[in-house]
């Protein structure tokens, strides 16, 4: 079964990190189900337009008058053994929400972001979970699979086991039973057709792929995957920029 470029999870986890700009993350905070913000994401996502259904962290960046207003709808865990990404994706995990999509947790600190991308291996463990920024989508790999791609699409391997022996297919540059030592060694590989593979023996994987030069401005999740043939495709050469789609949620 092949690994599309985007998975529709419909619950949204918005980290603290530069909020989502690009077109392909913010249709699925457009069309999320449950939007389950950290606290110090809060401002930027009613900036945006849209309010949260959930509020999830320490609290310590959240303006009294803000907890005032969303009283009703705060997760207080002052807990100082996880950050507040990984907070908010147990508080899904105990509602049984387990297929998260996370948004805005890379773009501001560098040592926060290889933070919040390192956790997706750990959260593989309980959920179904991806990571969607301005720039491609991350996702973590436990076994070998076989993944959706465009010819000339980026694609980056990261091995979080050294001892991981690794062979790809479909790949411009190729590995055949070898592993990956250091992180470096596995970016900047690039698709030269509709898919490619990676085999492993053990261990675990983190892979990134870029989005479509070539991304709508408006429309669904299902048009944000895309397909084989047409990864994505339908840029309004009109619009300027990106479109701003600002729907306030009511809260549940």
């Amino acid at each position: 079964m092949i690994i599309p470029f985007t998975y529709p999870y419909h619950t949204v986890v918005i980290a603290n990190g530069a909020f989502p700009r690009h077109p392909v993350p913010l249709a699925f905070l457009r069309e999320a189900s449950h939007i389950i913000c950290c606290d110090g994401a809060t401002e930027a996502l009613l900036e945006y337009g849209t309010e949260p259904d959930y509020i999830v962290g320490d609290l310590d960046s959240l303006s009294q008058e803000l907890q005032q207003r969303y009283s009703h709808c705060l997760h207080h865990d002052p807990s100082q053994d996880y950050n507040d990404l990984t907070k908010a994706v147990n508080f899904c995990a105990e509602k049984k929400w387990g297929e998260i999509t996370i948004l805005g947790a890379t773009g501001k600190r560098e040592d926060h972001s290889i933070g919040n991308i390192s956790l997706l291996m750990n959260y593989a463990g309980y959920a179904s979970v991806q990571m969607i920024t301005d720039y491609g989508v991350f996702m973590p790999l436990l076994q070998s699979g076989r993944f959706e791609c465009f010819a000339g699409q980026q694609v980056s391997i990261f091995s979080l086991a050294p001892d991981t022996v690794f062979t790809f297919h479909g790949l411009k540059y190729l590995l055949t039973g070898e592993t990956i030592s250091q992180w470096w060694q596995g970016t900047l590989n690039e698709a030269i057709g509709a898919e490619f593979t990676i085999e492993m023996d053990r261990g675990k994987a983190l892979v990134f792929r870029e989005h479509p030069e070539h991304t709508p401005l408006t429309g669904s999740i299902d048009h944000c995957q895309g397909s084989a043939e047409h990864p994505v495709s339908g840029l309004d050469p009109d619009s300027g920029g990106i479109h701003r789609v600002n729907p306030v949620r009511s809260l549940t």
